[in-house]
């Protein structure tokens, strides 16, 4: 299945679990795309000890634009 996640927030836990959905998605087999677009840039600032975003993007395998 092809499947398209768009971040536009950076809320750290919205963000957090769109990551973890995505990288489920892919270890499934799905051909996944991330794009991050307005407030959703801001991924890497947004981090949290408790929502640690950079630690799903960098598990990441699909598609990812900025």
């Amino acid at each position: 299945m092809n499947v398209l996640f768009i971040i536009s927030t950076d809320d750290a836990e919205t963000a957090y679990n769109a990551m973890r959905l995505a990288n489920v998605a892919v270890k499934k087999g799905d051909d996944v795309g991330v794009f991050m677009l307005g407030k959703g840039v801001l991924f890497e600032q947004s981090s949290t000890e408790q929502f640690n975003v950079m630690e799903q993007v960098n598990q990441y395998e699909g598609d990812f634009y900025v």
